[in-house]
């Protein structure tokens, strides 16, 4: 006899915990959150970044303009604003204290939903995100072609007397101009190439971007040396166009570095030539090298007597 009202009440209750078994999850998939903030941000001098929030609403239930966001940080609640750039999107300015260099946060997200009728509250968050800000970084190449010996600006921040700047694997010659300029020769590498740039410490590296080193050629007047131990002669280097800001580095070597005395070789910007005397050391017999332009590599032989 107490069969069928017992059964009753227990399909009451099944069909009860259902209906919030499913508004339970319905309120998982309401509103998804992306955080559209980059894992490094570069630094700056007010230490003020903009964390950027996506809250999308999918479900019709949610009742518009209910949506609610806020930023944690060390249990800290800080209200976001609705951005300008778009319906879904939350901004909030936080200013990082002093001596860090790196945050991390969650989004807290509330908004109402309507269901059978009623208006409820729902909640819903992210897990931890973590954002570093970069004191150090590059922006920029100032020009991405040139020929061997030319001097490039790199542009960035944080910069140090230890950087080198790397041409493929090849360490350039690399001049530490400030904080936030490097510059470097073209070393002798295989013209008409593309060399991935990068900024190497003792930190890590740093990637720059793709530069061109397109070949040119180089005249040398006289082709050869023939000296006595004390004398001087000069030696005249001629481009097939002026050199560019910044002037362009001609690397000359030599086998015989007891015999050979001669300064380093630069041609001033905006001139074709440059001549340098070579003065004669101990007695001997080899040649200058220089490498990188006409078929690789020219070559001028010396005798010092």
């Amino acid at each position: 006899m107490h069969t069928k009202p017992l059964t009753l009440a227990r399909k009451f209750v099944v069909g009860l915990f259902a209906v919030f078994a499913l508004l339970a999850l319905a309120g998982c998939d309401d509103v998804t959150l992306t955080n559209l903030t980059p894992s490094t941000l570069p630094e700056n001098p007010s230490q003020i970044y903009t964390i950027t929030l996506r809250a999308r609403r999918f479900a019709g239930a949610v009742q518009e303009n209910s949506i609610r966001a806020s930023l944690v940080v060390n249990g800290q609640n800080f209200q976001m604003h609705k951005s300008r750039l778009g319906e879904d999107l939350f901004e909030c300015d936080y200013q990082l204290p002093a001596g860090q260099d790196k945050m991390t946060y969650y989004f807290l997200v509330d908004y109402k939903t309507l269901a059978g009728g009623y208006i409820r509250n729902m909640q819903t968050y992210t897990g931890l995100q973590t954002t570093t800000i970069a004191t150090r970084y590059v922006l920029s190449l100032e020009v991405t072609r040139g020929p061997v010996g030319s001097r490039i600006a790199v542009l960035g921040r944080g910069f140090t007397p230890q950087d080198v700047v790397m041409v493929g694997n090849v360490p350039a010659r690399t001049v530490f101009d400030s904080s936030t300029s490097l510059s470097f020769f073209v070393p002798a590498v295989t013209a008409g190439r593309n060399y991935n740039i990068s900024v190497s410490n003792s930190a890590g590296t740093s990637p720059v971007g793709a530069f061109r080193v397109d070949g040119a050629s180089v005249t040398v007047s006289p082709s050869s040396l023939s000296l006595s131990s004390g004398q001087s002669q000069p030696l005249t280097f001629t481009l097939s166009y002026p050199a560019a800001d910044g002037g362009q580095l001609l690397d000359v070597t030599t086998d015989v570095p007891e015999s050979v005395i001669m300064p380093e070789v630069v041609v001033p910007a905006g001139q074709a030539s440059v001549t340098v005397n070579v003065q004669g050391g101990r007695p001997g017999s080899g040649n200058l090298y220089l490498k990188g332009f006409g078929d690789g590599t020219i070559t001028i032989p010396v005798t010092v007597q």
